[in-house]
């Protein structure tokens, strides 16, 4: 049986984010996962410079040979209306593919790698985790997504979280496609839905063009996200015969009400913790730094995993993401009417749609890097 320091349950970036950091601690981490990277995830796909930051991530040599799409400016609107177009003197995020920097981030975690089999048995003794009668650690970490089977067994099903309903589609477009849709590669645009419960995305990097909508509300998923597709069509924003795959995904939302994030000798990092933002439903930069928080955590207590010393890392994510001003239930209050034509207006005022949809809600502009 292999045995390590630290059992991380999910090669994701929160999970790869967490190794990388406790290997330069010296620690000795496994990464268990069902997939085999690199891997399709389902993902708009940038990250802000606060992410970069926070990995150390050399740009010059990840965008050898993969996508890396600097965006100078967004366009945001309401669906089937128009857009405002806010640019900047510089790169602001970057459009990348997940089944790239995941594969990446896992590769220069330099943790050994159990991939391919999914978690079957989960149990403790002795002050251990025994993992698929295959792994002992003392201490595990579930990074392994909104179905983590590590937040299962801490958390049960979740029940009345707020979760972000997805689907999206991904696809290589030809150049004779590329040209003649109306749509920037260093550009994204963002089309909210009327009610203000979600919001769809067209996002050029570089060859491939990414379209998808989430919402708050499940059952309304996919009549809005059909009505998303004809507004994108009908003004020339995908090809006309875009290739189609959808996939969908949900996840859970850094609002109340949460689930468990620690006891002793276990820790949620990521999707699995519900650290996604409920504004933008933004979530790699999320899940890096609650990885990297949960890291420094880990190494404070050195070697001693009881529930009293990973409270820490409980702390720091709390005061990391604060709670946003406005929470789904709040917003929900407000009849769809009033909501359609109080933001019709508002997302025409350039001030507002850079300094507050896109620097404050999906950039955090102003918050800086983790140290």
């Amino acid at each position: 049986m292999a045995s390590c320091d630290v059992l991380i349950v999910g090669g994701g970036p929160a999970g790869s984010a967490c190794a990388w950091q406790l290997r330069r601690a010296g620690l000795d981490v496994i990464v268990a996962d069902a997939a085999t990277f690199p891997r399709d995830k389902v993902c708009a796909g940038w990250i802000t410079p606060q992410a970069v930051a926070a990995l150390r991530l050399d740009t010059q040599a990840y965008a050898s040979g993969r996508t890396f799409q600097p965006f100078t400016g967004f366009r945001v609107g309401l669906i089937g209306g128009g857009a405002t177009r806010v640019a900047y003197d510089e790169a602001v995020s970057f459009g990348i593919r997940r089944c790239e920097f995941d594969h990446y981030l896992l590769q220069r975690a330099g943790a050994r790698l159990m991939l391919g089999a999914p978690i079957a048995g989960l149990r403790r003794g002795r002050g251990e985790w025994i993992v698929n009668d295959a792994i002992r650690a003392p201490l595990l970490v579930g990074a392994g997504g909104s179905g983590c089977p590590v937040a299962r067994m801490l958390n049960g099903a979740v029940r009345r979280r707020p979760l972000v309903v997805a689907r999206e589609a991904e696809a290589r477009i030809g150049a004779a496609d590329l040209a003649a849709i109306a749509i920037d590669a260093d550009v994204p645009e963002l089309f909210f839905c009327r009610d203000l419960q979600g919001y769809g995305w067209c996002v050029r990097k570089g060859e491939y063009l990414n379209v998808g909508l989430g919402r708050l509300d499940p059952r309304s998923l996919p009549a809005a996200t059909q009505a998303f597709v004809a507004f994108l069509e009908a003004t020339r924003r995908i090809p006309r015969q875009f290739p189609w795959r959808w996939r969908g995904h949900s996840y859970a939302v850094h609002m109340a009400p949460r689930g468990t994030m620690i006891d002793d000798g276990v820790m949620l990092i990521g999707d699995a913790a519900g650290v996604a933002d409920p504004q933008s439903g933004e979530g790699i930069r999320q899940a890096v730094e609650s990885g990297l928080l949960a890291a420094a955590t880990i190494v404070e207590a050195r070697g001693q995993f009881s529930r009293d010393r990973l409270e820490p890392y409980a702390a720091r994510v709390a005061a990391r993401f604060a709670d946003a001003p406005l929470s789904g239930a709040a917003a929900r209050l407000v009849p769809d009417t009033v909501k359609a034509l109080v933001a019709g207006q508002i997302l025409r005022i350039p001030a507002f749609v850079r300094r507050v949809v896109i620097d404050e809600w999906f950039l955090h502009r102003y918050q800086p890097a983790l140290a």
